[in-house]
Order: structure tokens, then sequence, then C-alpha cells
């Protein structure tokens, strides 16, 4: 964007009236906004799940910081150490389908087998506890078939239903920062709008 372009307006009120000159002009302004403020929006989504334990030893902040740092110390790669920091946002704006939200925010920037296991990760979590509340806690069963199967297992064991202790020393959000940076400064593999060049 021209140092000209930065006081610019478009003169219409509905999107139907813009031109091409309009949206070259817009797009980029939109998508440099937006991408150099996420990290720090993902960091204060985080926060919202600060609270009550509603009946865990731990809430579900410091349940995600356990979950990356377990993954961190553990090898992951740094796609999968994101998703475990994140992979719980949903819980804050969408409970009711939390992975596909958390799934969704992730998707454009990391590879198709952490977006997968974000995405069913509720469902695999399931095993551990489904069958107390009169579930199946088989249903995961339906996705063997999936190549990603046995990763979504190995990180609801080892990442997610065992990230309850409030003994463990969780690194801070702040140190996982690097990596988040990392992840969301890709480009996108989900075009938002339209591409940009």
């Amino acid at each position: 964007m021209s140092s000209q372009d930065a006081g610019r307006i478009v003169p219409w009120t509905a999107m139907e009236h813009g031109t091409a000159d309009d949206y070259e002009l817009l797009m980029p302004w939109h998508y440099a906004h937006t991408r150099s403020r996420l990290v720090d929006n993902l960091l204060n989504i985080l926060q919202y799940l600060r609270g009550p334990t509603l009946g865990y030893q731990i809430d579900r902040y410091d349940h995600s910081l356990q979950c990356a740092t377990r993954a961190l110390r553990g090898g992951e790669s740094t796609d999968m150490v994101v998703a475990a920091l994140l992979h719980d946002i949903g819980d804050s704006f969408a409970p009711e389908n939390h992975s596909a939200a958390a799934a969704a925010v992730l998707q454009p920037y990391v590879d198709e087998r952490t977006h997968w296991i974000v995405a069913h990760h509720g469902l695999f979590q399931g095993y551990y506890y489904f069958h107390h509340l009169g579930g199946d806690r088989g249903a995961r069963e339906r996705c063997k078939e999936s190549p990603h199967y046995d990763a979504c297992l190995d990180f609801c064991e080892n990442y997610d239903q065992n990230c309850f202790d409030p003994n463990y020393p969780n690194l801070a959000a702040e140190d996982f920062r690097p990596l988040l940076d990392e992840v969301f400064s890709r480009p996108s593999g989900v075009p938002a709008t339209a591409p940009l060049a």
C-alpha cells in the first residue's frame, strides 16, 4: 500500500459497488492488518480459558500450557506443539464444537495431519470418559480408516487426557510465541477471500 493510499476510503457502502482498484487497495491492507495481530489475538483467546477449574485440578488455560509443554518436551513438530497449545481454544467461544473451531483456526497454517488430529481430538478423547456418561467409548473407531488415526490416538493419550496435573512444570504461554510466530507467518494454505499475489 502506498502512502497516498493510507488515508483512502472507498466511496461505497455495499461491496457490490466496489471496483477492481478498490479491492486491490482493500485486500492487502486488510490482510496485513489481520496477520500482524494474529498471534496476539490467539494468545488473548487462550487467556479466556483461565478461571474456574470446573472440578478439575487445573483450569483449561493450564491444561493447554501443559499439553503444549509435554508435546514440546516429547520432541513433537512445531505444528503439533502449536496445535497442542491451541487445541481447546474453541472451549471459550464454541463449546459444542470446540474441536472443529480450533481446527478451523489452524487449518490454513499447519499440515493436514495436525489439522485432522485437532478436528477429531474431541471424539478420540471420549475414549476416556464417554462410557461413564452412557456413551460409546469406541466412537473413535468410525475413523479407523484414516491415515491419521494412530497419530490422534497418540495425541490424546500423551498430550491431552494426561494434562491435568497441578504439579507438572508448565512453560508459560510466551515461551511458545516463537513457535506461534513461525506457524502463523506462513502463507495461508486456505484462501480466505481471494489469492493475493
